[in-house]
């Protein structure tokens, strides 16, 4: 999931920032990298609101030099950064100087209300007094995020110097966009000196005592921060937090930690993303590159919590209706009825340097949003909101319709309507992640495989909501078996057993092997035989690491297992697949992959970045980190749950009052595993798995409300 930037490949520089080092945090539409010392000093680091770097520095000194970290980490519910360290050997400071690791330093931060709010606690461990010199540096570059990213501008606004007063330092840049933008920095206590780029603190620290020094930033207002403050915004931060999290069902694995980490750590993660905007909770894509709304990644992560979490799905669907097209520009890559691709709120979108501030250049959002909606409906019974959404789907359908009859042959396809847009507009966006078999990039328009699969669900999520509404449907289902029929012809290699990647501008089929397919079973559209030989392709060594699917096959033309989009792996994109051969009846290999892609989520903290690198499993070897991957990435934090839906074979009809549980499988360790408060209409259920003598049970808990239909086969 990426950006475009003119003249550049879609993926951010290197040297910006390095998997596992970024300790980031994020509330509303703020969000916080910093180095694991909790220091900010350029690169990637900073404190960003609404795509602007508020505060570009932040280092804190003791004695002159780095204190010296023991540890750090994030709380489990991603609330709070806590550094635990010590310090350094000090200078004399009064006629005597004082060792190495005796001051332990504590700083834990965490961000509130667009805020960000950190405590410096220090303690003295020492047999005696000391006279510790303390200092931070600070500053405020006021870049926009595509700046951060390597972006050149030939202009930029002006910085004003900044304006100290006491315990506060103010800054404030007024963009070529005529915008102010401030931040003001304080704190709990009056340094001993101040300057624009430096607080220093001469502080007297008896044996055993301890001090405590109180940071605040923030946009706007300059409060003086406290511990009473600290404490109260701490509080709310956290049940704010936790209400996110407990949002829908629970799943929970029985004497399974390590498992059961995981689960935790994967909903802490979406519900960091998760931002509530009034339209409803909306997962942002990524930290640190893509904190903000996403249409393809939103939809995506929704549908992977649909099963547990409805909420989600409701609210992505109503924030994209609001944002849908409702005209003509290419540099936006906008039309009537398109559904956005992403938006952004800097300093570069707003003056057209960059097409963001609301861009439309996704060929697959439209199809995903129909889809979702229908997802949404079988899944809730929720008439309301698709009679509410009615004309926002009727417009994406003629969208849909229009891209067709385009090509004369139903297919949606893209071509970039200006050179700042993106080259490939599917989720695999870079610039070379579409081609022929002979490595050449095909002409345009290119219309993609699982973009088709999207389509074919749509049109039939169209005919269902028909349905619903009273309305003839005929239309819709007719508009979906011919797209099925078309793809069938057009893309299945028979020489292969696999449907190519995409066609070309000419009709010719770009004859490549990618995971693309398993997005078509996750449709349904693929013929069963068909599906069958996808499926044992997918699961083959070409494929499969021993830690997920590659997004191309081994020995493909740019095949690159360290590539962005070519040979790597993405969690969101295996369980896209998995979930796809679950649809036809897989379930030993799906709940093996499931195994396969938590022994990877071990390796990564628990925490499964936005991707990895596609090299094929070792004994006693650790995934290979790909350097700049996001982490936490919501459709990846999203995977495990959609996983454990395909390998439970768990389908809920809500307007047929049905729950039907297929031929469930366990993961491998775990002999039971429960699914809590999922909520059905009007109706509350738990469902009990149980692993015994070789066969995987369930067992339904009714827990409120007019009974459900339960069908169960193993």
């Amino acid at each position: 999931m990426t950006d475009a930037q003119t003249g550049s490949t879609d993926t951010p520089e290197p040297e910006v920032a390095v998997l596992g080092r970024l300790m980031p945090l994020k509330e509303g539409d703020a969000f916080l990298v910093a180095d694991p010392l909790g220091d900010m000093s350029g690169g990637a680091d900073g404190f960003f609101l609404r795509d602007t770097r508020i505060l570009s520095r932040l280092r804190l000194l003791i004695g002159n030099a780095a204190p010296s970290r023991l540890s750090s980490a994030l709380s489990d519910d991603n609330v709070f950064f806590v550094c635990q360290g010590t310090n350094r050997p000090l200078p004399p400071m009064g006629g005597r100087s004082a060792p190495a690791g005796i001051i332990h330093l504590e700083r834990r931060r965490f961000l509130w209300q667009e805020r960000m709010y950190e405590r410096i606690r220090l303690t003295n461990h020492g047999v005696d007094e000391v006279i510790l010199p303390l200092a931070v540096e600070y500053g405020a570059d006021f870049r926009d995020i595509f700046e951060v990213r390597g972006s050149a501008r030939p202009a930029r606004g002006r910085s004003e110097p900044p304006v100290r007063d006491g315990r506060r330092v103010r800054f404030s840049y007024k963009g070529l966009d005529d915008v102010t933008r401030r931040t003001c920095l304080s704190f709990s206590e009056p340094p001993a000196s101040m300057s624009a780029t430096r607080a220093a603190f001469q502080l007297t620290l008896p044996r055993g005592r301890r001090f405590d020094l109180y940071i605040e930033a923030g946009a706007d207002t300059c409060e003086a921060p406290d511990r009473e403050r600290w404490r109260l915004a701490s509080i709310q931060a956290r049940l704010a937090m936790r209400a996110r999290r407990r949002r829908g069902g629970g799943v929970r694995g029985h004497r399974s930690p390590r498992f059961n980490q995981w689960l935790d750590q994967s909903r802490a993660d979406v519900a960091l993303l998760t931002t509530d905007l009034p339209t409803g909770p909306y997962p942002y894509a990524g930290v640190p590159w893509f904190s903000t709304p996403f249409g393809r990644d939103a939809i995506i992560t929704a549908w992977q919590m649909l099963w547990l979490d409805p909420s989600l799905a409701r609210g992505v669907l109503t924030y994209l209706a609001t944002r849908q097209g409702t005209t003509t520009d290419a540099f936006q890559d906008v039309e009537p009825g398109k559904i956005m691709h992403e938006t952004r709120g800097g300093e570069m979108s707003a003056l057209g340097e960059v097409p963001f501030g609301t861009y439309y250049g996704g060929v697959d959002t439209t199809c995903l949003f129909v889809a979702l909606a229908g997802a949404y409906a079988r899944r809730t019974g929720d008439r309301a909101l698709i009679e509410a959404l009615w004309p926002n789907l009727l417009a994406a359908a003629g969208w849909m319709e229009a891209r067709g009859a385009a090509n004369g042959l139903g297919l949606i396809d893209y071509q970039r309507a200006r050179d700042t847009g993106l080259s490939n507009q599917g989720w695999k966006d870079s610039e070379d992640s579409i081609f022929h078999a002979d490595g050449r990039f095909p002409k345009g328009p290119i219309a993609l495989l699982e973009v088709q699969g999207y389509a074919y669900q749509a049109w039939q999520a169209m005919a269902a909501m028909a349905e619903t509404l009273g309305q003839d449907a005929a239309e819709w289902t007719d508009r979906a078996g011919r797209l099925k029929a078309v793809v069938e012809q057009r893309y299945w290699m028979e020489d292969q057993g696999f449907y190519a990647i995409a066609l070309d501008g000419d009709g010719a089929p770009c004859r490549v092997l990618g995971s693309n397919a398993g997005h078509l079973l996750f449709s349904g559209l693929a013929e069963p035989e068909r599906a069958a030989d996808v499926t044992r392709t997918l699961l083959s060594a070409r494929f499969r690491t021993g830690w997920g699917l590659r997004t191309l096959a081994t020995r493909q033309p740019r095949y690159n297992p360290m590539s962005y989009h070519n040979g790597s792996v993405w969690p969101h994109d295996t369980a896209l697949c998995v979930a796809g051969m679950a649809r036809y009846g897989e379930r030993d290999a799906v709940a093996r992959v499931l195994d396969e892609l938590y022994s990877a989520a071990v390796n990564f903290d628990m925490r499964l970045p936005e991707l990895f690198c596609g090299f094929s499993r070792e004994t006693g070897e650790p995934p290979v980190p790909y350097p700049v991957a996001c982490m936490p990435q919501a459709w990846a934090a999203g995977s495990v749950f959609l996983l454990l839906q395909a390998s439970l074979g768990i389908d809920i009809d809500a307007p047929g009052r049905r729950v039907r549980v297929d031929r469930p499988r366990l993961p491998s360790g775990i002999d039971r595993l429960t699914v809590t408060g999922l909520e059905i209409g009007d109706s509350r259920l738990d469902l009990v798995f149980s692993h015994i003598d070789g066969r995987t049970t369930v067992r339904p808990l009714h827990r409120s409300g007019p009974p459900l239909d339960i069908v169960a086969t193993s």
